[in-house]
């Protein structure tokens, strides 16, 4: 089954397009004032604990359009994604059309924070505390809220 596009899954697609470029061009347009030095990993407070070649964040940006990849190639097989639901004949395009914006969110959170952490390593800064709670109640709150209407529309 082919799951139509929505309004939805193109602001996501536009919105994750635009970091993923917006964060290559920064990239190129900061890369000659970029220290030798980078932050390479944070703890879970935000502070850099351990530094890395300036070359190291390419690390991040490949990973960021690897992962924006994989999850759009994902989207294009809905009968690959594993429900906690039955799927009928009847509620077929409900829980696919569910399924596919859940799958989206999880990748404009994914994009977005891959960019916010490309821009703050170029920067050579260390990350708000809130960085992790905000990341990980975006994504476990959104999957929820999947969830919840998921087992709603069977």
């Amino acid at each position: 089954m082919k799951v139509r596009r929505s309004l939805y899954d193109v602001f996501v697609e536009v919105v994750c397009l635009l970091c993923l470029i917006g964060g290559v061009i920064y990239l190129a347009v900061v890369w000659s004032s970029v220290p030798a030095q980078v932050p390479a990993h944070y703890n879970m407070t935000g502070a850099v604990d351990r530094m890395g070649s300036k070359s190291s964040v390419f690390i991040i940006v490949i990973t960021n359009w690897l992962c924006y990849l994989l999850i759009t190639v994902l989207e294009c097989f809905p009968q690959c994604w594993n429900t906690c639901v039955t799927i009928t004949e009847e509620n077929r395009a409900r829980i696919y059309r569910i399924l596919k914006s859940m799958i989206g969110t999880t990748k404009l959170v994914c994009v977005v924070s891959f960019t916010y952490l490309t821009v703050k390593i170029l920067q050579g800064q260390s990350l708000p505390f809130v960085f992790t709670l905000v990341l990980l109640g975006s994504l476990f709150g959104s999957l929820v809220f999947f969830i919840v209407r998921l087992v709603r529309a069977r």
